[in-house]
């Protein structure tokens, strides 16, 4: 299409060519001709220079391109949606397959799409517009919400909620059973999770991912929080909108996770620790402790962001310093024993 059609769609301001041919989007460094691609980074702009796509989108005006130029706000955002015109296929509904195994009192809603080998128990309510793909597994009076997309060999237990538009990656676990057991005369007597999950809507949930279902209760994942791959969220969390949550981040029972926090990756919460809105956790960080809103945390244990900055600044010149002491204590070592020497001179 067209730079100013697709501009329609998009959104953005154009300068340059408004009838200049796009047939794609790609990055900085695959676009071919026909492409458009962007730039979120000023770091990137050498790249650019040298790309060969026929548009970019960006902030402003670039001196010295070529090409025409979709000035957006939010360059990232405008390519995401570029994305979603030129690659992203219609739906197209395929219904209930006969090899899929329905069980009494299900409800579907309009357009469903099940696939083959996907197993849905009694009482279950799935909503319109859901696809489901191969070994899937749905438990007992769990409900799905409408246009979420559920990938092969996910399960999701009982007495699990999903809401709308919910996105959940192929082997992921909704609803297994919290980790709780109480020492009793010399065994480990596991306490029944009686309790569901509640996934709320336009969350997307990652690969290979497991959300507990709690005690009593729910767990719950606050709606447009994004969960990254192969992520453990313990029975009895509350996670509230909007969090990004990255790769292999661990959350221990009962945690409360407020709006807008930033877990990064192997970062880890300890049990009934509460995390305030907009926090951000560095990786691999231990949080032990609560964590008031707004702040950033690092370390493993976590302290304030800059404390710890200032301390790992520290670390790397701890050899030097160490050699500095070691010859200072020599210094000192041989002063003491001139002193000593001339004390005996006095004596005698």
């Amino acid at each position: 299409m067209k730079l100013k059609e697709l501009s329609d769609l998009i959104g953005g301001r154009i300068t340059g060519d408004h009838e200049v041919e796009i047939t794609g989007a790609a990055g900085v460094n695959e676009a071919k001709p026909g492409d458009i691609t962007f730039l979120a980074d000023k770091k990137l702009l050498k790249d650019l220079l040298t790309s060969k796509a026929s548009a970019v989108i960006a902030r402003e005006k670039i001196e010295d391109l070529s090409v025409s130029i979709l000035i957006s706000d939010n360059p990232y955002f405008t390519f995401a949606r570029a994305l979603e015109v030129f690659y992203r296929k219609p739906f197209k509904p395929l219904g209930v397959s006969d090899k899929a195994t329905v069980c009494r009192d299900v409800s579907f809603g309009e357009d469903v799409s099940i696939y083959p080998n996907v197993y849905i128990s009694n009482n279950v309510a799935i909503g319109s517009r859901v696809t489901m793909f191969p070994g899937v597994f749905i438990g007992e009076g769990t409900s799905i919400g409408d246009d979420s997309i559920i990938y092969s060999n996910v399960t999701i237990r009982e007495n699990v909620t999903v809401g709308k538009n919910v996105i959940i990656h192929a082997g992921a676990v909704i609803g297994s059973d919290g980790f709780g057991y109480v020492f009793e005369k010399g065994v480990h007597y596991k306490i029944p999770q009686v309790g569901g999950v509640i996934i709320e809507d336009d969350v997307e949930i990652g690969a290979n991912v497991t959300i507990d279902r709690a005690t009593t209760g729910n767990t719950i994942i606050g709606s447009g929080t994004k969960i990254d791959n192969l992520v453990h969220i313990a029975h009895n969390v509350k996670i509230g909108k909007n969090c990004i949550i990255l790769g292999q981040v661990g959350v221990a029972g009962s945690a409360e996770i407020g709006e807008g926090v930033i877990l990064a990756g192997q970062s880890g919460v300890r049990d009934h620790v509460k995390i305030g809105n907009g926090a951000m956790i560095g990786s691999k960080a231990g949080i032990s402790d609560n964590i008031p809103d707004g702040q950033i945390y690092s370390g493993f244990p976590a302290i304030p962001h800059k404390t710890w900055l200032r301390a790992q600044s520290i670390y790397s010149k701890l050899p030097e310093y160490i050699k500095r002491l070691q010859e200072l204590e020599r210094k000192i070592t041989s002063s003491e024993e001139v002193k000593e020497s001339g004390s005996e001179e006095d004596r005698k």
